[in-house]
């Protein structure tokens, strides 16, 4: 198990530095931030000079190595426009993120287990047609117009929760809801298949025949052993989840690291964008490593065949 996680974490760490090498490229060549900071009416002199002052005049290859040499230690300078450290910004912002996200796969669980489950013990019926019909619709239905429907339904018309903000329990209800119902489809439809496929295993039909109970036949030993691949793929979807954070944010106006990233990728400011990509990174594969861990737990041949 050791030499797993060991080879798990040299596997974050080159990705971290893939992820933050292809941030600072791609930052460098969509345009030039000085120009945003500076008037219009500014000379060539005054325009030099802040080059001068962000760096921006050394080699790429010069600011990059400034750049991880300082991040390694959680220096990712400070903000073009307000001169604020930007890794105090963006871990201000990341909290709200983080919990909206997990609120989403919470939302996610709830919605996929149950129904994925009964769609699999009601095999061809029409409970698992309609099951299959929401999951599809549940995939073709954007994230922006859940999230405004639900604010015209419940927030404008009932006026039972708020439309917008971040502080109470309320708020996170219909972001949660929106942004669950993005992972949920694809999370059902595993549960179904899995469930299905188990249910045809000898051990089940032992454990019926030894008088087990049918609830703890499914709960205990189908579904056990079903969720390994909705736990890898719930790891993986982990990130667009964070993806579909910035628009849900949006339409919500959350106060979360996305809308400051967005923020950041619009007035070019270069040391935000890049610790919020690093972080969220971070993040990502941190996630994926737990469960890497945890699917390697349930299942030992994973991690001997890895």
């Amino acid at each position: 198990m050791r030499r797993y996680i060991t080879r798990q974490l040299v596997q974050l760490v080159v990705v971290i530095i893939g992820i933050s090498l292809l941030a600072f490229s791609i930052l460098h060549v969509i345009g030039d931030p000085v120009l945003l900071l500076l008037p219009q009416n500014a000379g060539k002199e005054e325009y030099e000079r802040y080059n001068k002052i962000l760096g921006l005049d050394q080699p790429v290859y010069v600011q990059y190595w400034k750049f991880v040499s300082r991040a390694v230690v959680g220096d990712f300078g400070k903000s073009w426009y307000t001169s604020t450290p930007a890794f105090s910004l963006v871990l201000e912002r990341m909290p709200p993120t983080l919990y909206l996200t997990f609120a989403g796969l919470g939302a996610a669980m709830l919605i996929a287990l149950p129904l994925g489950i009964l769609a699999a013990l009601k095999r061809h019926s029409f409970v698992d047609t309609l099951c299959t019909m929401l999951a599809v619709a549940g995939q073709a239905v954007p994230i922006f117009w859940l999230g405004i429907m639900l604010i015209i339904v419940f927030a404008v018309r009932l006026k039972a929760l708020p439309a917008s903000g971040y502080g109470t329990w309320q708020h996170f209800l219909m972001p949660a809801f929106s942004l669950g119902t993005f992972l949920a489809p694809i999370t059902m439809r595993l549960v179904r298949s899995g469930v299905i496929e188990v249910m045809n295993m000898e051990y089940i039909k032992t454990a019926r025949a030894k008088g087990v109970a049918e609830r703890m036949v499914v709960i205990k030993h189908a579904f056990r052993n079903a969720c390994i691949p909705v736990i890898t793929v719930v790891g993986l979807q982990f990130g667009q989840l964070l993806g579909g954070a910035i628009v849900t944010e949006t339409v919500f106006a959350w106060p979360g690291v996305a809308t400051l990233t967005v923020e950041s990728i619009r007035n070019q400011d270069f040391p935000v964008v890049q610790c919020a990509v690093v972080l969220l990174a971070l993040v990502i594969v941190t996630v994926n490593l737990i469960v890497d861990v945890i699917v390697g737990l349930i299942d030992p041949r994973i991690r001997v065949g890895g």
